[in-house]
């Protein structure tokens, strides 16, 4: 596959909202996750895309057709590789200032080298990095944008990295990065547990302002409800209760732990 438009899936969500699908387990299978949701949203002259993805086809081209003569904001919820990847193809990438410095740099995926999917060949064309991001803005917790009628609000959720981020709008969407999802939860070491259960409280207490607000992930299933926050953050709770019951991932080097929600994905404490 070499075709963008093969590769993505665009589905309009709503009259102001895309969601473009990328399939990370033709990537690699062994990240235990299925989907990449990338973003976009149109503002009456401003587009804010959310993600670039991974960086395998360019993405631009999808872009460009959907936001016609918009200008183009990007942010990053977070600085891994699937979320970052089509960084360079922009002028400019917003991302929480504690992950300034690496998307300022080629990320290497040279660990994909050995999948078992032969698409990744097309990242040997690029010799296994994702260039780094052309102009790097930092963004702040409570840092707000205007998209000339969709206003967005950032909420710095670190715990799924140190510098998460979610994106509010004033249209009743919570964009949550990973750090709430479906299906495979990548989390901290254990130590680090109450920073991102934390970050999962914050995230349920916007509700508190509107009870109606629809949760889109970066992965898997999207426009699902508070359930997700409140399942998450007591499965969490509830992960010592389990805890016997981890197996040990050689691919991801992290400890592999069920409960009827979710697969936690917990890095191994040093």
């Amino acid at each position: 596959m070499n075709n963008s438009k093969d590769w993505y899936e665009v589905i309009k969500q709503k009259e102001y909202l895309y969601v473009i699908r990328e399939k990370l387990d033709k990537i690699e299978p062994r990240f235990l996750t299925k989907y990449i949701n990338i973003f976009l949203l149109l503002g009456h002259h401003i587009a804010l895309l959310i993600d670039t993805g991974s960086g395998l086809l360019p993405l631009k081209p999808v872009i460009d057709k959907l936001i016609g003569d918009r200008k183009l904001m990007v942010i990053n919820t977070h600085s891994h590789f699937d979320h970052r990847g089509s960084n360079s193809e922009f002028e400019k990438i917003y991302i929480h200032e504690n992950e300034v410095r690496e998307i300022s740099t080629p990320f290497d995926v040279s660990f994909l080298k050995e999948t078992p999917n032969q698409i990744v060949k097309l990242y040997q064309e690029k010799n296994f990095k994702l260039p780094a991001a052309n102009n790097v803005q930092p963004l702040k917790d409570g840092a707000e944008f205007n998209l000339n009628g969709i206003r967005i609000k950032v909420i710095h959720t670190p715990g799924h990295s140190n510098g998460s981020i979610c994106l509010i709008t004033n249209k009743g969407d919570l964009f949550t990065g990973d750090t709430a999802h479906y299906g495979s939860m990548y989390l901290p070491i254990k130590e680090e547990f109450p920073i991102i259960l934390k970050s999962l409280y914050k995230l349920i207490k916007q509700f508190d302002s509107n009870e109606s607000l629809q949760l889109y992930p970066s992965h898997e299933e999207y426009a699902v409800d508070k359930k997700l926050l409140i399942r998450l953050y007591k499965g969490i709770q509830n992960i010592e209760n389990i805890w016997e019951t981890r197996t040990y991932d050689d691919f991801l080097e992290c400890f592999i732990l069920k409960d009827e929600n979710f697969r936690y994905v917990i890095q191994k404490s040093y």
